[in-house]
């Protein structure tokens, strides 16, 4: 088994060198441009912006245009891609390369939600091994001339009784993938159980091109046992991060090789909350017309935080209902007021999941999918015309 010390090293993303080795995986309204430059104020890495989906990018979708936005210091941009059909892949990834809208393209083949997979899409693609394999290619094709990276994020598979981990890792290898990121569990698992870190070794094993290993990084210690236990060149860091953006803080620290955990007290979120929530009035305030608007929707998607914030603090229902319903910046300052900012850090949530969890489930797929492997035809309706998931 590799010792963490052995792969302490820049993970290579093309012409991209990534410290600490760490990527954020884009997650549908959460991963916009103001929560990525709270995580970046907190440590390195790269982060993934909000899935983009191909059919909308190649049809001038206004919505998803603005999607495609990123800080001005944000370096390398990334942006995740999720489609089905090559030819529209090609297309959408031409585009991003002749407009210049990202550094570094990622390819969507984990998506387990039902309305992707009984199209085809998502997690239920590479089942279908040479429709991957040519639309993998295609993506590689439309974007080596400009030298921007290509890379894939996959589950193990359908179920446990038809994986395609290795098979697809490798076809993705041989079209010229600059990395694989691969979560532990299959589409059927959806969020629970546990995720197979030695399936993630045993991908790391095949391939010859760096491997990400995603699934229970709830911790900066996680991230270092997984790399002990798979050998992995990076981790992709999901659910662990929600309402708790300083873990990139503790993630640097721990690749760094130095000790120190982030606790912070109820006053320090508190700080931290206010940023975020300045953060995204600043992102949707650019290009609006009136500015309360902009500090409006602003404070509304902020409240989807205030949850994962508050995780195990003592904060009476009343207050959490309160910050949940915010419309201004001055209302959250108030409430945030109300916060005894001595209070410690719930250290018994720490390892926890956060975030979506759920049950297995049945996987939706479209009529006679698994009868054959090698059919390449593109599944009828999965081109998917809205972003974000």
């Amino acid at each position: 088994m590799p010792t963490t010390a052995s792969v302490l090293r820049p993970l290579s993303i093309g012409r991209h060198q990534v410290w600490p080795p760490v990527v954020l995986a884009p997650m549908a309204g959460i991963t916009n441009v103001g929560f990525r430059q709270l995580c970046r104020e907190q440590g390195g890495g790269i982060y993934v912006c909000e899935m983009i989906t191909t059919v909308a990018l190649v049809e001038r979708n206004p919505k998803t245009l603005r999607m495609i936005a990123f800080g001005a210091d944000e370096s390398p941009r990334s942006l995740q891609l999720y489609g089905t059909d090559p030819e529209t892949t090609a297309a959408a990834v031409r585009i991003v390369v002749e407009k210049n809208l990202a550094d570094h393209i990622d390819l969507n083949f984990g998506c387990p939600v039902p309305k992707v997979t009984r199209r085809g899409g998502g997690a239920a693609l590479p089942w279908r091994r040479r429709l991957f394999a040519r639309l993998v290619k295609a993506a590689v094709d439309a974007a080596s001339p400009a030298g921007v990276p290509v890379t894939v994020k996959m589950r193990k598979g359908i179920d446990d009784d038809h994986l395609t981990y290795v098979e697809a890792g490798l076809a993705a290898q041989e079209a010229g993938v600059a990395t694989v990121a691969l979560h532990g569990r299959t589409a059927a698992q959806r969020y629970s159980g546990t995720a197979d870190w030695d399936a993630i070794a045993t991908l790391k094993q095949a391939l010859d091109v760096p491997v990400l290993g995603n699934g229970d990084i709830w911790e900066a210690d996680d991230a270092l046992r997984m790399v002990a236990h798979t050998g992995v060149d990076g981790v992709v860091i999901g659910r662990g991060c929600l309402g708790r953006p300083w873990l990139f803080a503790d993630l640097e620290a721990a690749f760094d090789g130095r000790a120190e955990r982030r606790l912070p007290s109820l006053g320090e979120v508190a700080t931290t909350m206010r940023r975020h929530a300045e953060l995204l009035v600043d992102q949707f305030s650019v290009g609006a017309r009136n500015p309360a608007r902009g500090e409006r929707d602003g404070c509304t998607d902020f409240r989807k935080h205030v949850a994962w914030y508050l995780k195990g603090f003592p904060v009476g229902s009343e207050l959490r209902r309160a910050l949940a319903m915010i419309d201004s910046l001055a209302q959250l300052d108030d409430l945030l007021g109300k916060l005894d900012p001595t209070v410690l850090f719930p250290v018994e949530t720490l390892g926890q999941p956060r975030g979506r969890t759920n049950s297995p489930g049945k996987v939706f797929l479209p009529d006679g999918w698994l009868a054959s492997r090698d059919d390449d035809t593109v599944p009828e309706g999965a081109e998917l015309d809205d972003s974000g998931g």
